[in-house]
């Protein structure tokens, strides 16, 4: 046993108003006769014994924390249990003197541990529906196996072909006749989905197939990829894309005077049905010609103010390495190019494509100016095992790995599947970075747009309950991006603001700095 700490009165530090609080309560008077039995006594006699005899502070706190309990149920106070105050008083102090922080046990019992305790009640619902309402391809490994099995052999698929991304291209749907084959869809559906596809180009890699789930009506991969009737209905006046109003130069797209993008392909390995670049798309794959790159280049080498550059499509990872190493180097000879990033949806949709040579030139184009890849994870199933190895390999070989979710209905529209979202993906080796509320410019897919009011509460819902660096900024397209969280300054009245706390709409004060002090030219070293 470790040696008794001993505690002289003149060293003792002074309770705090906690602890003084505490011990009232403690030694308040019954309102009625003590109900105690012999088994009470003797419980409590054994925590004093605990609490006096070691030099730890759970067993000081869970002795008071008893006695609180038979103080409220009128069962007995302190002095019933012949603890008396110097007793109690003494405890208090060695377990503040204990304490690496001399926290006291008022401000642990009466304070820490209510605010701890209803911090936990507020997550206690997700964590209860998180992995039933929101699982992710991890806990539906199993599933997605038998899937696997399922899809190789009707499209007559070996090992090589599934674990490399040429066969995984090659043995794409993109039919409604094979796509019928692999998932049970009535009838009906798929005359619907014949009908859009004369319009509008559908592709799941066998890979991305794998992650329905069979039976569930509006399974979250396959809204995503296997477009719906409401393409077609909610067909309108299309706002012009992206690139007729902010294409400087060729394959260029540019908002902002020190970012711009190259869209380097129209291909993805699976086409989104809620793609911003839906015009973009065609109806057959496209990469483009040196000479096409070069005038992007040029535009670039001779706009000094550029310092970050997106490279995306499309999406960049289709790119041959050959060209992508090509263009790696050619932005890593730029001076005034500071950053590269990486649109890619790739570790999700074919992540076998994640190989040791593309690994081998990001990590040396990385090692010269930092790449960043950016990702799009829209639900926890997208990530699997598989996926998530990839994240982990890239996070390895880069500055780091952003995902950009886009808020969609019935995908990730509410709080316990945006919370599992953004936590499986921190858990992949990704950083949660934007929220984008589904865009305007296509009434194509208008079908999945969410309220701004819906985002926002899901997203300042997150703080508080979930780790900061999970939670993504909530962003609009609209000419640029365009912040949409609320507010939480209530209001300024005589140099102290209140603000209102997002997890629970709790208001505190906080005083502002002091603007006459602020004013000072003369501080610090310069006084």
């Amino acid at each position: 046993m470790a040696p008794v700490a001993t505690v002289k009165i003149e060293d003792m530090p002074s309770i705090d108003g906690y602890t003084e609080e505490l011990m009232a309560e403690l030694q308040k008077p019954l309102s009625k006769a003590p109900g105690l039995g012999s088994d009470e006594k003797s419980e409590i006699k054994g925590l004093y014994e605990q609490a006096d005899g070691q030099n730890l502070t759970a067993p000081i706190i869970n002795l008071f924390s008893r006695l609180l309990d038979m103080r409220r149920q009128e069962k007995g106070c302190s002095g019933d249990f012949g603890i008396s105050e110097d007793k109690l008083q003494q405890l208090a102090i060695k377990h503040q003197q204990i304490d690496e922080h001399m926290v006291s046990v008022g401000g642990r019992l009466a304070r820490a541990l209510p605010i701890a305790g209803e911090a936990n009640s507020r997550v206690e619902e997700y964590l209860a529906q998180k992995d039933q309402v929101a699982p992710s391809g991890i806990e539906k490994w199993e599933q997605i196996q038998e899937n696997t099995a399922r899809i190789m052999s009707e499209l007559k698929m070996n090992d090589d072909d599934w674990n490399s991304f040429q066969g995984q291209i090659r043995h794409a749907i993109d039919s409604v006749a094979t796509l019928s084959k692999l998932i049970d869809l009535p009838e009906d559906v798929l005359e619907s989905i014949a009908r859009v596809t004369k319009s509008y180009r559908m592709r799941l890699t066998p890979y991305y197939t794998s992650l329905i789930m069979p039976g569930v009506i509006n399974d979250p991969i396959m809204l995503q990829s296997v477009p719906t009737g409401e393409m077609i209905e909610n067909a309108g006046i299309e706002i012009p894309p992206v690139a007729a109003d902010h294409s400087p130069a060729r394959l260029i797209d540019q908002f902002y005077p020190r970012v711009l993008t190259i869209k380097v392909t129209n291909m993805c390995a699976m086409y989104c049905t809620h793609c911003l670049r839906l015009a973009h798309i065609g109806r057959k794959d496209h990469t483009y010609s040196k000479e096409a790159y070069n005038e992007a280049l040029e535009y670039i080498r001779n706009n000094e103010q550029v310092r970050d550059v997106l490279i995306t499509g499309g999406d960049a990872f289709v790119l041959p390495n050959s060209m992508l190493k090509w263009l790696l180097e050619e932005l890593d000879k730029i001076d005034h190019i500071k950053i590269k990033r990486l649109g890619t949806r790739i570790p999700v949709t074919a992540p076998m494509r994640v190989n040791e040579e593309l690994l081998d030139i990001l990590e040396e184009s990385s090692d010269k100016k930092p790449i960043r890849v950016v990702t799009q994870i829209n639900t926890a199933q997208e990530i699997t095992p598989v996926s998530r190895d990839a994240f982990r390999r890239i996070s390895k070989r880069t500055f780091t790995v952003l995902n950009q979710a886009v808020l969609l209905k019935g995908i990730n529209d509410t709080r316990t599947k945006m919370w599992k979202l953004c936590e499986t993906v921190q858990e992949a080796y990704v950083r949660p970075y934007y929220i984008f509320n589904c865009s305007h410019r296509n009434p194509q897919f208008s079908h999945f747009r969410v309220p701004l009011e819906v985002g926002r509460d899901i997203v300042e819902s997150m703080y508080g309950n979930i780790s900061g660096d999970a939670i993504p900024r909530y962003i609009a397209t609209a000419g640029g991006k365009i912040p949409l969280h609320r507010s939480n300054v209530v209001k300024l009245e005589d140099d102290n603001y209140t603000l209102r706390k997002p997890w629970n709409g709790e208001e505190a004060e906080y005083p502002d700095a002091d603007p006459k002090v602020y004013a000072r030219e003369l501080f610090a070293f310069s006084r």
